[in-house]
């Protein structure tokens, strides 16, 4: 049966990846980005602004919403490098990270929830880091602090929305294997460093989204691998 699928960040890395494939599946997607995607139906909008979370909102107004398919994030310049540096770092660089990685998924879910509860399996699926988790080694503050609030929202939301039926799941991957880590890892010299691939992200999506709708399926960590 086809679904409507919202993917927040559709235009490259993980949430293109994610568009292509259930748009390959036959499902609905609404692509949301700055930047053209060519997939589905592209939303043209900035969700650090309110002005774009509600654009997303108005044109899915109408549709019953299977799935809330948060992809996008963002992070400090320089960052997974040895030349991130905290104390440079503007403060309009971390308000929008914050309201990127933190505010805007909130927000989307907020006026989304109409929209979810119509779905007989309804889901809300959010790209995390393994910077948010507890035993983190990275340094990235204002990333860090983004990632952690975002497990802690969505953590909330599960509690608060038991009884709707909605599911909703944190995805943690370490380094992806997006062309902007790739890039970073390149300028870092990590040689010893592989990747997660993106497919294994979107692996973990499918996985959520097939689920039956009694499974409730909170985070799931996924973990790069080094050479020996």
């Amino acid at each position: 049966m086809q679904k409507n699928l919202i993917v927040v960040g559709a235009s490259r890395g993980i949430g293109l990846a994610v568009a292509q494939f259930y748009h390959a599946k036959g499902d609905y997607v609404f692509s949301v980005s700055r930047t053209p995607s060519t997939v589905g139906k592209w939303i043209e909008a900035d969700i650090s602004e309110i002005d774009g979370i509600q654009k997303v909102l108005h044109e899915t107004s109408d549709h019953t919403i299977d799935a809330l398919l948060y992809m996008g994030g963002v992070w400090e310049k320089h960052a997974f490098t040895e030349h991130y540096d905290f104390e440079t770092s503007p403060y309009s660089e971390t308000k929008n990270i914050i309201d990127i990685n933190q505010i805007a998924p909130i927000e989307l879910v907020k006026g989304l929830l109409p929209n979810l509860r119509k779905s007989k399996n309804p889901r809300a699926i959010f790209i995390g880091a393994t910077s948010g988790l507890e035993l983190s080694t990275t340094s990235e503050v204002a990333y860090s602090a983004s990632k952690f609030g975002l497990r802690g929202a969505v953590h909330a939301l599960r509690i608060g929305c038991k009884n709707q039926g909605i599911g909703f799941t944190t995805i943690n991957p370490g380094l992806v294997g997006t062309d902007e880590v790739l890039e970073d890892i390149s300028l870092n010299a990590q040689s010893d460093l592989i990747p997660i691939p993106i497919e294994d992200v979107v692996r973990a999506v499918e996985f959520v989204l097939q689920s039956s709708r009694n499974t409730a399926i909170g985070d799931i960590t996924l973990t790069q691998k080094f050479t020996c």
